[in-house]
């Protein structure tokens, strides 16, 4: 799968690099070059919807913590962190939802209710992008004014509608967890250290629990497409930023499919090439310049590296200082008479 992954990330990477050749190298940079140095307004900005999608999982974590250990500021950064993992690391797309809940631990320590919010916001956020989805293509089809691309797009998104609702399904009737327990029972043995932190009944009767609250999914859900709203909002920007401002309404219909793009192309790390594709495309139906899609492209991947770089040392500091700490607790522990 590593193997796999590294092939994805390697034919991605040559791909970009062939579509900014044959876009013109100068001519990107020069668009990027005009726009200086208030591109990097973009950085700050994704401060928002990483905002927004910590405050709709504060809205599933409350039932685990009445008191507010875990705040919306603990939360956001955990959030940015999870984004980071995800988008820039050579990690399986789950990585970055595990580093979630080994962060949120610091606040919570129930496992099992952290790792139960943070399933149930998977679930939410596809059902959400899903709908985001639906939003940017009728809003493409409109654009478009094609009746025979309106056929297309409702047949894909019918066909892609299934996905999150077994996901749903899987999840309130399936026992996932409880069949994973026991497949790595047979596979490691009962007695290996990961079986014995996994409680598979325990974490889906939480989710379960969890997926019977109805007003806290919608809420949830609520604050997820506000956030993906938010994120084109910077899409909004950086066009207007690079000389070719376009409609709000068209910006969401760029955002919204190049995330499910990304989604779909999710065995290519970090998406390399494919979010640069479908940006060109989409802007190309949109009447947008090649190389302007393409520096819109490449200045939302510098500001993932801007803002996820940060977020991945903050998180390495915080790992290395709790070693200090455990390792001087064991030091004076072993002192002691």
């Amino acid at each position: 799968m590593k193997r796999l992954a590294c092939l994805a990330g390697l034919l991605g990477l040559l791909a970009l690099i062939a579509l900014v050749i044959h876009e013109g190298a100068g001519d990107v940079a020069g668009i990027v070059a005009r726009a200086g140095w208030p591109l990097l307004l973009l950085v700050p900005l994704h401060a928002l919807p990483l905002l927004l999608d910590a405050r709709g999982w504060r809205v599933l974590l409350a039932a685990a913590d009445p008191d507010g250990r875990a705040g919306l500021g603990f939360l956001w950064w955990v959030a940015a962190v999870r984004e980071a993992v995800s988008r820039l690391l050579p990690v399986a797309s789950v990585g970055g939802e595990l580093a979630g809940i080994r962060l949120a631990r610091l606040r919570i320590r129930d496992t099992t209710a952290v790792t139960a919010s943070i399933v149930v916001e998977v679930m939410v956020t596809l059902f959400a992008q899903y709908l985001f989805c639906v939003l940017g293509a009728l809003l493409l089809v409109a654009a478009l004014h094609d009746g025979a691309q309106a056929w297309v797009v409702a047949l894909g998104l019918a066909l892609s509608l299934p996905v999150p609702v077994l996901f749903a399904l899987s999840l309130r009737y399936g026992g996932i967890f409880a069949r994973l327990e026991s497949a790595a029972g047979r596979l490691l043995g009962a007695d290996h250290r990961l079986v014995a932190m996994l409680d598979g009944a325990r974490l889906d009767a939480a989710i379960r629990a969890l997926n019977r609250r109805h007003g806290r999914l919608a809420a949830a859900l609520a604050w997820q497409l506000a956030g993906f709203a938010a994120g084109a909002l910077e899409t909004w920007c950086a066009l207007w930023l690079l000389g070719h401002p376009l409609p709000f309404w068209q910006a969401v219909a760029i955002e919204s499919l190049t995330q499910a793009a990304r989604q779909v192309a999710f065995f290519v790390p970090a998406g390399l090439g494919v979010q640069e594709a479908v940006m060109v495309l989409l802007g190309n139906l949109l009447g947008v310049d090649a190389q302007v899609a393409l520096s819109l492209a490449l200045v939302r991947r510098a500001r993932e590296v801007l803002f996820g770089v940060p977020a991945l040392l903050s998180w390495q500091w915080v790992e290395v200082r709790g070693w200090r700490r455990g390792a001087a607790a064991r030091q004076v522990s072993g002192k002691a008479p």
